[in-house]
Parts: structure tokens; C-alpha cells; sequence
């Protein structure tokens, strides 16, 4: 149980300050009626969004290869999934997450903007930046797109390659109700 726990904490810790990023500057916007926010609270709360956001995705990946290793081999679980191998894979999402969103918040710091630099809603994303800036965002732009399609494709493809080869092996299970606690244990994540 220990590993599934440890990524479901660091998951939930996650999610917290995922949702925690925005929701201050919500609650400012709705009190003073004025929905804007200047660049510098912009960039570090795209930074952090970025991060968490990144962070929750690497934490899921890890989260089904725990259960596809739970459940497709299981007498193998204690010696693949030991503490040392769940901190490592739990720092390398840390630090992947980390190193995208430093790239993208510095490649977006250097842009510049013509008028108002001042994003006129409480959430900041990097969209809403390219469309304030002056300068050429191709490489912005570029850095945006590989990223998300290399890292959410391939997290996306583990995730689902995972799952699929969990419920082949749980519908050869001659038992109901083993098929019922195997399904169980995979409940948290999905």
C-alpha cells in the first residue's frame, strides 16, 4: 500500500497548490471589481501553474505504472516498487516539472510588450501573453507546442497502455470477486 500512497499524497499536495495558484487573485479580481494582473504576479503564477500542472501529470504516470505493476506482476510489486524506486520516480517528476516550467516562464520573460503589459483577467497563461507581446513569439510558440505534445502524448500513451493491459489481465481473473478487488485498487487513480 505504501507506494500508491505516497504518490496519491504527493498527488493531493499537488493538486492543492495547483488550484491555490489561481484562486487568490480570484478572490482579489471579485473583491475590487478589477480583473487584472500586472506581469511579474503574471509570469510567477503561470510559473507555478506550469509546474503543478506538469507535476500532476508526471505523479499520474507514475501512479499507473505502481498499479500496472500491482496487478500485472504481482509477485515481482515488492521488489520493482520499493521506497528508494517511488522517491526517485517521484523527485524525477519534481524535477521535470521544474525544468519545463523554468524554460517556459524565462523564454517568456524575455518578450517584450508595445502597450500595456497589464493582463486583464485574474488567470495568466501563455496564450494570453503571446497575444500581448510585440516581438516575435515563433520560439515561444514552438516551445509550447513540442513540449506538450512530446510529454502529455507520451504520459497520455503510458497512462492508457497501462490501464489497457491492467483490464486484460484483471478479465482472465476466473474469480469475480478477485476481479473486483483488483479493479478496487485502481479506483484512487482513475
Amino acid at each position: 500500500h505504501t507506494p500508491i500512497y505516497l504518490f496519491l499524497s504527493n498527488l493531493s499536495f499537488s493538486d492543492l497548490c495547483f488550484s491555490s495558484v489561481t484562486m487568490p487573485k480570484l478572490l482579489q479580481d471579485m473583491q475590487s471589481q478589477v480583473p487584472s494582473i500586472p506581469y511579474a504576479g503574471c509570469l510567477t503564477q503561470m510559473y507555478f501553474l506550469l509546474f503543478f500542472g506538469d507535476l500532476e501529470s508526471f505523479l499520474l504516470v507514475a501512479m499507473a505504472y505502481d498499479r500496472y505493476v500491482a496487478i500485472c506482476k504481482p509477485l515481482l510489486y515488492a521488489m520493482i516498487m520499493n521506497h528508494q524506486y517511488c522517491i526517485q520516480m517521484t523527485l524525477a517528476s519534481l524535477l521535470t516539472s521544474l525544468i519545463l516550467a523554468s524554460v517556459h516562464t524565462s523564454k517568456t520573460f524575455q518578450l517584450s510588450f508595445c502597450h500595456s503589459n497589464v493582463v486583464s483577467q485574474f488567470f495568466c497563461d501563455i496564450p494570453s501573453l503571446l497575444r500581448l507581446s510585440c516581438t516575435d513569439t515563433f520560439i515561444n510558440k514552438l516551445l509550447l507546442l513540442l513540449p506538450a505534445i512530446v510529454f502529455s502524448g507520451s504520459c497520455f500513451s503510458f497512462i492508457s497502455i497501462s490501464y489497457v493491459r491492467i483490464l486484460s489481465t484483471v478479465l482472465k481473473v476466473p474469480v469475480k470477486g478477485e476481479r473486483g478487488k483488483a479493479f478496487s485498487t485502481c479506483v484512487p487513480h482513475i
